[in-house]
């Protein structure tokens, strides 16, 4: 059994076993050993597609003992998931006066002044009469935990998440749909494909697309001493630099070294000035993002910028817009020295032209034709490059008239990715009204709110709709038309209606990784139940250490009333906190929960809970650190006796930080409390607590998510186009769509290889 292959396996609601499907008796009898590895899935939360439980025979007892083991370790059923204080839906009734008591005693030396009380192991005295010691696994001073516990609950969730069966050819369907993916892949994506790569050969049939897979690729590739395979692949000299600053970074965008360091220094500022570590996070970064070389990754490099399929002022041109990085990369790899070398003439060539600029660049040409208001000049040039007429269209319109604009656009939209047209019909609506709140997710992970454009005053109400109509024509009539040129011989089609509550992902791509199942960011989930019960662990495979993660939520009131569930506020009304922890123990982690009651939270009038995230620490959130919610029409135990809350049968959703995250703060969800429903969003944010948590930011990101085109308004656009019939069922229809079908969002963005 291959545990990497079963654990992104799972991430589809499946299971990977290494036999064929034709082979598969599905009139075998079911096994005990099977019936045993049923009855472990039920109490994590899973069930078996009856394909699956006739596979399972198959395989041997070991087998599934590994399968178990792995989705225990998935789940974290063997970590420490004690909170602070034990059977905390009663609350201890701690208040700030019994921290000021604690402090003053501790100031004066406790026992030794006269004070009568417990010394903790952690050193702290705490004085008779404050916290009822008996109620807490740690200290509630300083929130240490002594305790630790060794089980969770099981089987108490209400609903079963089926999983179906994966084989080898399955996994490699996936492998291939993460390298063709017609847009970005999200982190989860990404850490599949790194997977991936590890475990199967690079095909050579795949079209890949997207710039930043291919660096994952190419990583690949150089380390198995394929650099001259890995050149097919770069195309541009910003392409080299992409995987240049992935390979130093880690991160597949380029992100420039001044941003990182002002990044590292926000990261580490504490505001209790001693704890402040800002000055030394920002030297820090400066001594990671000195660049050096050997001799190998230089040729290595040089041999690619030799090879590029551009004329010397085209790369120039390309590299023109990253200059300050481009010098210190020649430099650091002696490119100066390689172009010397006989065969590298290309390359020689290529450094002249850019160290005596002599060249001029498009996007200068584009604004001096704008300053001049040159409209004919302005929508020739963008009509030359799609992509970037796609990314400025809407103040281009605001600038020179959309009339004018949209015809020049509509020439050239057949040549654009269907993603881009897809984001332009999102985007619309917010972007042409004066009034709403657009926001912005650059990737350093700090979501900001954009002012409107200036130039929206110089339009009516009437003409900014009649924008917005045009611009939505335009990209419908080409979605249609890109269906109809497709062949196709199917005749009916499936359509599940829980897609039409999916929207599209593009633009927004979740920085976390969901080890249990996939979904597309705005995906609602119902709320089955009278409680949500929130969850963050962290810790895990650490040293006992000072690390403090908080875990908060924000309910929102009429007339912009809020009220905060926190360490600081353990208990209001519809909400109660297990404590705060701030250490960790040794290797097992730690755990706090928020327990929300949707009845009291109903009748105190309230609209929406939002769920938060933070690392009060210096430094960004723990990696590996998990965070989601757990629901279930059934009753869900609080342990008297430690506090555990946690039961994996019982979880709905959760998510992995992963090792990359530079966020400091994390909104992983929003409770429409009305609807009974809860949006998995991701809006990083950077602040030590919740009050760093914009509301009108949320808000805004919420009505992105709301405006985007759903899977199933996509679907129906193909319908139309192909003249499909759409069936009742899956059985009666040639083209099925099912919400499994969805887990996949790499198979998902197939519907956009227009």
């Amino acid at each position: 059994m291959n545990k990497t292959l079963t654990k992104v396996a799972l991430r589809y609601r499946a299971v990977c076993l290494d036999i064929n499907r034709e082979e598969i008796n599905n009139n075998s009898e079911v096994t005990v050993p099977v019936m045993a590895f049923v009855a472990r899935l039920k109490e994590n939360g899973f069930c078996v597609s009856e394909e699956l439980l006739h596979a399972l025979n198959a395989v041997s007892a070991d087998t599934l003992a590994e399968i178990t083991e792995c989705i225990n370790d998935v789940m974290g059923v063997d970590l420490n998931w004690a909170p602070l204080v034990k059977g905390w839906s009663m609350p201890t009734g701690e208040s700030c006066a019994d921290h000021l008591q604690t402090w003053i005693a501790n100031i004066f030396g406790g026992v030794e002044a006269g004070f009568k009380g417990t010394t903790l192991q952690c050193g702290h005295f705490i004085p008779d009469g404050t916290f009822p010691l008996e109620r807490y696994n740690g200290c509630p001073f300083c929130g240490t935990p002594f305790h630790t516990a060794d089980f969770v609950y099981k089987g108490q969730g209400s609903k079963l998440k089926e999983l179906r069966l994966f084989t080898d050819s399955d996994m490699r369907k996936v492998f291939d749909s993460l390298l063709s993916s017609a847009t970005p892949l999200d982190a989860t994506q990404k850490d599949s494909l790194e997977h991936l790569l590890k475990q199967y050969a690079f095909p050579a049939d795949v079209n890949i697309t997207m710039k930043e897979t291919a660096m994952l690729v190419i990583k690949t590739l150089v380390s198995q001493d394929k650099a001259e395979e890995a050149s097919v692949l770069l195309k541009t000299p910003t392409d080299i630099l992409r995987y240049l600053w992935y390979e130093k970074t880690g991160f597949v965008q380029i992100i420039e070294p001044k941003t990182l360091v002002a990044h590292a220094r926000k990261m580490y500022y504490h505001m209790l000035g001693p704890l402040d570590r800002g000055a030394d996070a920002a030297k820090g970064m400066k001594q990671k993002l000195k660049l050096k070389y050997d001799r190998k990754a230089c040729l290595r490099v040089a041999l690619w910028m030799n090879s590029l399929p551009m004329t010397a002022k085209q790369a120039a041109e390309n590299m023109n817009p990253k200059r300050g990085m481009w010098v210190r990369m020649i430099r650091a790899l002696r490119m100066g020295e390689y172009s010397r070398r006989k065969g590298m003439e290309h390359l020689a060539e290529i450094l002249d032209v850019f160290y005596k600029q002599d060249y001029s660049t498009w996007q200068g040409r584009v604004d001096k034709a704008c300053s001049e208001n040159d409209a004919a000049t302005t929508l020739s040039l963008l009509k030359e490059r799609p992509g970037f007429f796609a990314r400025s269209l809407f103040a281009t319109m605001l600038r020179f008239g959309s009339n004018k604009v949209l015809a020049a656009f509509d020439e050239i939209a057949d040549k654009l990715p269907a993603r881009l047209l897809l984001s332009l019909g999102n985007a619309a609506e917010i972007y042409f009204d004066p009034n709403a709140v657009r926001v912005a997710r650059p990737i350093t992970g700090v979501t900001h709110r954009i002012k409107a454009n200036k130039l929206l005053a110089l339009y009516d109400e009437d003409s900014l709709k009649t924008m917005v109509s045009d611009v939505n024509v335009i990209y419908r009539d080409s979605m249609e038309r890109r269906f109809a040129a497709q062949k196709t011989d199917t005749k009916s089609i499936f359509i599940d209606p829980m897609l039409y509550n999916i929207p599209i992902s593009v633009g927004d791509r979740a920085t976390t990784i969901q080890d249990a199942s996939c979904a597309l960011m705005g995906t609602r989930f119902p709320v089955e139940g009278d409680s949500v019960r929130l969850f963050l662990q962290w810790g895990r495979g650490l040293h006992a250490q000072y690390l403090d993660m908080d875990l908060s939520c924000r309910i929102a009131y009429p007339n912009n009333k809020i009220v905060e569930c926190a360490y600081f506020n353990l208990d209001c009304v519809g909400a109660k906190h297990s404590g705060d922890i701030r250490s960790i123990p040794e290797m097992v982690g730690t755990a706090e929960y928020i327990e929300l009651s949707l009845p009291e939270i109903e009748a105190a009038g309230a609209k929406y809970v939002t769920f938060t995230c933070n690392a009060y620490s210096c430094g960004s959130l723990s990696p590996n650190l998990v965070v989601g919610w757990m629901d279930s029409a059934f009753p869900m135990k609080i342990s008297e006796a430690t506090g555990v809350a946690y039961d994996p049968s019982c979880v709905q959703h959760m998510v992995r930080i992963s090792e990359g995250n530079l966020s400091k703060g994390l909104v992983f969800g929003v409770l429409d409390v009305a609807k009974r429903e809860i949006i998995w969003l991701e809006m990083p944010f950077t602040s030590q607590t919740v009050h760093g948590a914009d509301c009108k930011s949320i808000e805004a990101l919420l009505g992105k998510l709301e405006s985007k085109l759903s899977i199933g308004e996509l679907l129906d656009m193909k319908v139309m186009a192909q003249k499909l019939s759409v069936a009742e069922s899956a059985e009666e229809a040639d083209e099925v769509y099912t919400y499994e079908w969805a887990f996949n969002p790499a198979e998902v963005t197939k519907l956009l290889y227009l």
